[in-house]
C-alpha cells in the first residue's frame, strides 16, 4: 500500500512538473502578447486610484476612465518627445564619446605601464570594456519603445480595465450567489499590489527628478535621459539603480573628469539610499511578504521569461503567485517558502511542564 502511494505521488509530481514546463514554454512563446497585457495592467493599476477618486466626486465611471486615459496619453506624449530627442542626440554623439573613452583608457594603460604594470589591455577591453557599456546603453535606450510599440492597443486595454474596476466585485458576488460576500483576502491582496505599484512609481519619479537635477548641476550631458533611465530602472529590485548609474557616471568621467564622476556616483548613492532604503521602507514596511532571495530569483526568472517588462514587474507577479499558492491547501508550502519567514502557527508548541521559570521565560521571549 505504501509503495502504491509513493508511486502515485511520484506520478503526480511528474505530471505537475511537465505541466509547469508546458506553461513556461507557452508563456515564452506568447511573450509579445503577454508583455502588452502586463504593461496595460501596470498602467491600469496606476490609474485605478484616480478613477475611483473621480467616481467619489460623482463623475460617471466612463468619463472618469476616459479622463485618466487622456491624462496618461498626454504624459506619454510629453515624455516621449523629450526623452526621444535626448536618445537621438545621445546616439548621434556616441561615436565621439567612444573615441574619447578609448583615448582615456589608452592613456590610463600607458600610465600603468610606466609603473611597471603591463597586460591590462585584456582586462580593460576584454572583461570591463567601458566602450561596450556605452554601446549597450545606446542599444537599450533605442529599444525602450519596443514594449510600447502597441501603445494604442495597450491604452484601449487600460480604458476597458478601468471601466470594469469598480464593477468587478459586484460581478464576482453575482457569480458566487452571495451579494454580501466581502472577499477580505482578495481585497487585501489587491490593495497590497496597488499600494506597492503606486508607492514604487512615486519613489521612482522622485529618483528620476533628483538625478536629473543633480546631473544638470554637475553639467553632465543629457541629464533628462539619465533621469528617465533612473526612473525606469528603479522598478527593477536590487540591481536596477546600480545599472542606471553606470552609463551616467561613465559619461561624467569622459566629459568632465574623475572628480565629476565621483560626485555623480555620490549623488546616485545618496538619492537611492534616502529614497529606497529610508522613505520607501517606511512607506511599505514589510507588506511585500517576500524574502530577499525570492525577490532576486524572481528578477532572474521573470526577466528571462518576459524580458525587461518581466524585470520591472517581477515583484507584483511573484506576489500574485504567492497569493494563489496561499489559497490552495496543496500549495501552501510554496507560499511559506516564498515568504520572508515561517508563519507563527507553524512553530511547534513548547511544553511548559518540567521547565524552570527562567528557561520558560526565555523560550516565551523567543517565540
Amino acid at each position: 500500500m505504501t509503495e502504491q502511494n509513493n508511486s502515485q505521488q511520484g506520478i503526480r509530481f511528474l505530471v505537475i512538473a511537465a505541466a509547469l514546463v508546458i506553461i513556461i514554454v507557452g508563456i515564452n512563446q506568447a511573450q509579445s502578447v503577454l508583455v502588452s497585457f502586463l504593461v496595460a495592467v501596470f498602467f491600469a493599476i496606476i490609474g485605478t486610484p484616480p478613477v475611483l477618486w473621480l467616481e467619489r466626486k460623482r463623475i460617471p465611471s466612463v468619463v472618469a476612465a476616459l479622463l485618466v486615459v487622456a491624462g496618461m496619453i498626454t504624459i506619454l506624449l510629453i515624455v516621449g518627445a523629450i526623452v526621444g530627442a535626448s536618445i537621438n542626440s545621445f546616439y548621434t554623439e556616441l561615436p565621439v564619446y567612444q573615441t574619447r573613452l578609448q583615448e582615456q583608457v589608452s592613456a590610463f594603460q600607458s600610465f600603468l605601464a610606466t609603473k611597471g604594470i603591463r597586460g591590462m589591455d585584456k582586462v580593460l577591453f576584454g572583461y570591463i570594456n567601458p566602450v561596450a557599456v556605452m554601446s549597450l546603453t545606446a542599444s537599450l535606450l533605442v529599444g525602450l519603445g519596443s514594449a510600447l510599440s502597441n501603445i494604442v492597443l495597450i491604452l484601449l486595454t487600460v480604458a476597458f480595465i478601468l471601466l470594469e474596476a469598480s464593477r468587478f466585485p459586484v460581478k464576482l458576488r453575482a457569480v458566487l450567489g452571495d451579494p454580501q460576500q466581502a472577499f477580505p483576502q482578495f481585497t487585501r491582496f489587491v490593495g497590497d499590489i496597488e499600494r506597492y505599484m503606486v508607492i514604487k512609481t512615486l519613489i521612482s519619479l522622485a529618483t528620476g527628478v533628483l538625478i536629473w537635477i543633480w546631473l544638470s548641476i554637475l553639467g553632465v550631458d543629457f541629464p533628462i535621459l539619465w533621469g528617465f533611465l533612473a526612473f525606469l530602472l528603479n522598478y527593477v529590485p536590487n540591481v536596477g539603480s546600480t545599472i542606471a548609474a553606470i552609463p551616467a557616471v561613465l559619461l561624467a568621467l569622459i566629459q568632465l573628469g574623475i572628480g565629476s564622476a565621483v560626485m555623480a556616483t555620490a549623488g546616485y548613492m545618496a538619492v537611492n539610499f534616502i529614497l529606497d532604503n529610508v522613505i520607501q521602507t517606511r512607506l511599505m514596511g514589510r507588506r511585500l511578504g517576500l524574502s530577499t532571495l525570492v525577490v532576486f530569483l524572481s528578477l532572474i526568472f521573470w526577466g528571462s521569461l518576459l524580458g525587461p517588462v518581466g524585470m520591472v514587474l517581477c515583484i507584483p507577479l511573484t506576489m500574485t503567485l504567492k497569493f494563489a499558492c496561499e489559497n490552495n491547501k496543496g500549495t501552501q508550502w510554496i507560499a511559506v517558502l516564498l515568504g520572508p519567514e515561517a508563519p507563527a502557527e507553524s512553530i511547534p508548541p513548547v511544553s511548559k511542564k518540567g521547565t524552570d521559570p527562567e528557561t520558560l521565560t526565555n523560550i516565551e521571549k523567543i517565540l
